[in-house]
């Protein structure tokens, strides 16, 4: 049973005891011989005295068996002094229902008031106020519905990011694809100005159709991941073949950086899965480490097998890391670390990695190493396990 719970059962049951002790309190200060008059006739002697009629004359001697006088009935017992018995319960009735009636309005307003708190937090957030927290509003309680609150709290906080997300990439789309779209347009009003730099020109263009083709591409790839479109995931992919070509690849980009990039790896690490998806999802997470790595460092690939059945491999850098508030942040769409600057691209690579490690039934995470740099930890299930 919940906290919740507890607080009804308790509240209820106060309730009842406080009714009951309303009502028992006014029916014993409303008995008959709790009046001064009625304690007197009740201390005096009894009328009329044994063995007499009310007017004075003996009664018949009674023998066991004989009936009663006539007009005389043994099962009725005698009328208390006073004649009238106990009050009508119309003023114990009416203690107890006042009672129950300021502790049921207590009960409602304590689970009402968070409730109403709660549905104007919604509305808010429905008219596009994504700021609004309940949080404050709840301090003072510790129970489901507080939880409540801080599970809307994270809602809000989480719609907010995504909608700040989704304006910075539009300002970064539109500010990529505005200088190529330029360049493109002013390369073919030389081309028709000056038709003998069509050679120079054309390279210009080639590059800034690659540019505008990669954007492109990564932005439809995670929108077909996050829409379950991931395409086939029973191929048999060898990631030892993959992080091959991929530090040969890196090597490049790492050497005019005057970087090394070591490699610690089974010679056969097989999963299952789509080879496409798995290769861009590694190679952005070697190519960070390699962007991001000062001169002169080194970068790790390395990667072991539990008794679980699970490869995990970490890729390591030596760079400046990242604050421990953004280890998660940096796996989210278009988000740009405060200290990526202009050199971090569209803030989509780690999003889709992570993308493509959860539709392998893996993981991904990233933590700041003791001697220096970021560690992006990978978790993926062995192919025969």
């Amino acid at each position: 049973m919940g906290r919740l719970f507890w607080k009804f059962f308790f509240i209820f049951w106060l309730a009842q005891i406080f009714t009951v002790m309303g009502v028992g309190t006014a029916v014993w200060a409303l008995r008959p011989d709790a009046h001064p008059a009625f304690a007197t006739m009740r201390d005096a002697p009894p009328f009329p005295p044994p063995g007499m009629n009310p007017d004075m004359r003996p009664l018949p001697e009674m023998h066991a068996g004989m009936p009663p006088p006539p007009g005389m009935r043994s099962d009725i017992p005698p009328m208390r002094p006073g004649g009238k018995g106990f009050l009508p319960p119309l003023l114990p009735i009416l203690a107890g229902s006042v009672a129950s009636l300021v502790f049921a309005a207590l009960l409602a307003w304590y689970f009402a008031r968070p409730i109403r708190n709660l549905r104007g937090a919604f509305d808010a957030v429905a008219n596009g106020k994504l700021e609004t927290r309940i949080g404050p509003a709840m301090a003072g309680r510790n129970d489901e519905l507080a939880e409540l609150g801080h599970d809307f709290d994270r809602m809000a906080a989480r719609l907010q990011s995504l909608m700040e997300s989704q304006r910075r990439l539009l300002h970064d789309v539109s500010h990529e694809l505005r200088s190529p779209l330029a360049r493109l347009q002013a390369a073919t009003d030389l081309m028709r100005q000056q038709p003998g730099r069509a050679a120079e020109l054309i390279d210009q263009l080639e590059r800034d159709t690659v540019r505008m083709d990669a954007l492109v591409g990564e932005l439809l790839t995670l929108a077909r991941l996050d829409s379950g479109m991931a395409g086939r995931m029973d191929e048999k992919v060898e990631l030892r073949e993959v992080f091959d070509h991929i530090v040969s690849d890196a090597q490049f980009e790492a050497q005019s950086k005057q970087c090394m990039i070591d490699i610690d790896l089974p010679e056969c690490m097989p999963i299952k899965g789509n080879h496409e998806l798995i290769f861009r999802a590694l190679e952005n997470v070697v190519r960070n480490a390699v962007l991001h790595s000062p001169a002169g460092t080194r970068i790790g690939v390395t990667a072991t097998r539990d008794a679980s059945g699970l490869w995990l491999i970490t890729v390591y850098d030596q760079g400046p890391g990242v604050p421990p508030d953004e280890l998660e942040t940096i796996f989210e769409p278009f988000y740009r670390g405060k200290k990526s600057g202009s050199q971090s691209g569209y803030g989509l690579g780690l999003a889709m990695t992570r993308r493509v490690i959860q539709a392998h039934g893996g993981k991904v995470t990233a933590k700041n190493r003791a001697e220096g740099g970021l560690a992006i930890i990978i978790v993926l299930p062995v192919a025969d396990a």
